[in-house]
């Protein structure tokens, strides 16, 4: 079975090595011929674990291909997803240019029955608009081309993608095409042999599928971080009342816990999406307005509680930020939480140092190199820092040297952002600690 994916981001890079790890004849097209030249060379342009080992192999085998020329592989595929990104408009809406792009393609050059899946993140309609696309490409050629869309939205969690596609909670398709269906049933069965877990629905309620989950996950993070910051004010332990009520199982612990924010390429995004199809409708999206308005103002609670600690002139002030990518195991910076920090710190007049396991580099090239240093490690961002501020919580930060950071700080502030340090330890070893909801 052959396949084409329009775009070599983040998921179509991981759901073309997926799909050809599982022995299919994968095509991913991108138009960046840089790109593309660089993936030919084994050099993968994103951080995911397991990515470059999982791409390299099936470039080996023959099953994996790189080209710039989509049009050029329209006559041997039998499915086309695309992958291109869809960025938020200044009002939040979703850009869909570059899929009405793939789609007009795709009209151009098919030549037998082939399947468009819009695997993009894409508000509810997209489909039907790709459909009528489709259908202008093919009206100008005088052809009648059979084809159908489909929508089958991505769940995909960065730093554990590969997994997550490989053995999915649920595939989620939207067809009104029985033929659209057998051949998606036919896609997915490998990765489902043992429960075949894909949920079929009408196109429409696929689209909004992928939104209403983003939606409820960054719903519990900013309701957990509305918590925390009413805790802080009566005395109460947010870390403790998650435990009690994620207890309970009909809400669970997953995505409750308290910290400065979320980022990404997701969550903000399709949040805003969200609010902005629905005032497209008539509609109003309370809540969804009200978790984009708690995530923004919570971006900064690490900077404030730097402001309290080091009193209201942080000008001379020296802080070292430990975690730069919204997230670990990711290099994604996307309206990462520590973006916002660094800006306030400077705007404040602070000397901001850094360091992250992966994201180091493309901090510089979206910051520069000349207003925060970019250390080495760890240690050597908190050398001479008055204050140490947590942003993301990778494994490498769990076990510090109390000691040893101590002693080479001019001050002992500790701003704990994701909650991972026990307070009676770092009191004990000198710190003055500070956390979220506690």
């Amino acid at each position: 079975m052959k396949i084409a994916i329009a775009g070599t981001g983040y998921v179509g890079l991981v759901s073309g090595a997926c799909f050809a790890e599982m022995g299919l004849d994968i095509t991913c097209v991108d138009i960046d011929q840089k790109r593309i030249d660089t993936l030919r060379q084994g050099i993968i342009p994103i951080y995911e674990p397991g990515l470059s080992e999982l791409v390299r192999h099936n470039v080996e085998a023959g099953r994996l291909h790189f080209t710039t020329d989509l049009a050029g592989c329209l006559g041997q595929v039998e499915v086309v997803f695309t992958a291109v990104g869809t960025p938020s408009g200044p009002d939040g809406s979703a850009d869909l240019s570059q899929v009405l792009e793939v789609a007009r393609t795709f009209g151009r050059h098919i030549t037998r029955y082939t399947l468009f899946v819009t695997k993009s993140t894409v508000p509810v309609g997209t489909a039907q608009k790709v459909r009528t696309t489709i259908a202008e490409e093919l009206h100008k050629r005088g052809c009648a081309v059979p084809f159908d869309v489909a929508a089958n939205p991505e769940f995909l969690k960065e730093g554990a993608a590969i997994k997550d596609f490989m053995s999915p909670d649920r595939v989620v398709v939207g067809t009104d095409s029985e033929r659209a269906k057998a051949l998606m049933t036919r896609l997915y069965r490998p990765f489902l042999i043992n429960n075949f877990r894909v949920i079929f629905m009408d196109i429409p309620s696929a689209e909004m599928t992928k939104y209403a989950a983003n939606a409820m996950l960054a719903t519990r993070i900013s309701f957990m971080n509305e918590i925390a910051a009413l805790c802080e004010h009566v005395g109460a332990d947010a870390e403790m009342v998650r435990k009690g009520i994620g207890s309970d199982t009909r809400i669970g612990s997953k995505f409750l816990y308290p910290g400065c924010g979320y980022g990404g390429s997701c969550f903000p995004k399709d949040v805003r999406a969200l609010t902005h199809t629905a005032h497209e409708h008539g509609c109003t999206m309370e809540i969804i307005e009200a978790v984009n308005r708690v995530n923004e103002r919570q971006k900064s609670i690490v900077f404030q509680k730097l402001h309290n600690a080091l009193g209201k002139n942080l000008h001379g002030k020296c802080v070292a930020l430990w975690g730069l990518a919204f997230k670990p195991e990711t290099d994604d910076l996307r309206e990462a939480p520590a973006l916002v920090v660094i800006d306030l710190l400077l705007k404040a007049g602070a000397e901001v140092r850094v360091f992250d396991p992966i994201a180091m580099e493309g901090c510089r090239q979206r910051l520069g190199a000349s207003h925060v240093h970019y250390a080495g490690s760890m240690y050597e961002a908190a050398e001479g820092a008055d204050a140490i501020a947590l942003i993301t919580e990778w494994k490498v930060f769990r076990m510090p040297d109390w000691g040893r950071l101590l002693a080479s700080m001019r001050g002992n502030v500790l701003v704990d952002g994701r909650n991972i340090y026990d307070k009676a330890e770092v009191t004990a070893a000198g710190f003055l600690y500070s956390a979220i909801g506690k």
